[in-house]
Parts: structure tokens; sequence; C-alpha cells
């Protein structure tokens, strides 16, 4: 098991969501079973768009960007597909809008 976290602009972040849901690997295999997607903003350092999506940080004393973070668990065999459709939907046209972690998880358990 695959823990995936992408840090995206926040002007991508609902198609990053959309590409995601719209993924074989979000139903797939798993006969519809959802993944468990958290989504928090945060303050980054990524490239703006425009200077209206930076503003200056009083707790970090420095200029940042509101960006999401988004994390997901996903089996070995969707890694791909899913890195892929986030890749693909949270381009702005920048040499790097945000970035894209994949980790092995030791141990999942579902709570019931």
């Amino acid at each position: 098991m695959k823990e995936v976290k992408a840090y995206v602009h926040s002007s991508r972040v609902a198609d990053v969501i959309a590409a995601l849901k719209n993924s074989p690997a979000w139903g797939g295999q798993r006969a519809g079973r959802r993944h468990n997607l958290a989504m928090y903003v945060v303050k980054g350092s990524i490239m703006p768009l425009d200077s209206g999506e930076q503003h200056y940080s009083m707790d970090l004393g420095d200029e940042v960007v509101n960006e999401y973070k988004l994390e997901l668990l996903c089996e070995d065999g969707e890694v791909d597909e899913i890195v892929a459709a986030i890749q693909a939907s949270a381009r702005t046209g920048q040499a790097v809008a945000g970035w894209i972690t994949v980790t092995e998880v030791v141990q999942a358990i579902a709570i019931h």
C-alpha cells in the first residue's frame, strides 16, 4: 500500500479531485470502494500564478501562497494511474506547479 501526497495550486484543486474521481483507479477493481481523500489548505512556497495569489505571512515572516495538500492511500497497482491523473490535472504551465510524493505504508488498518 502507498500514500500519495500532492501539493497543488488552489485554482487547480477542483480539477485534480474530478480527475481522481474519474480515474478507473478510484473505484477500479476495489468494487467501487472510495479512497479516503483528505484535503488541507496549507501555506507554501510554490510560484504564484499572479500577484493576487501571494501574500505575506506574519507568522512565517515571508511571502507565501495558499495551496492545497491532498493525501490518499491506494494499492500499489493504482499508484501510477493516480499520479498521472494528478499530474495532468494540476498543470498550470509553470516549470514547477507543485509536487507529488509517494511513500510506502507499512500498515493500514480500517476502522469498522
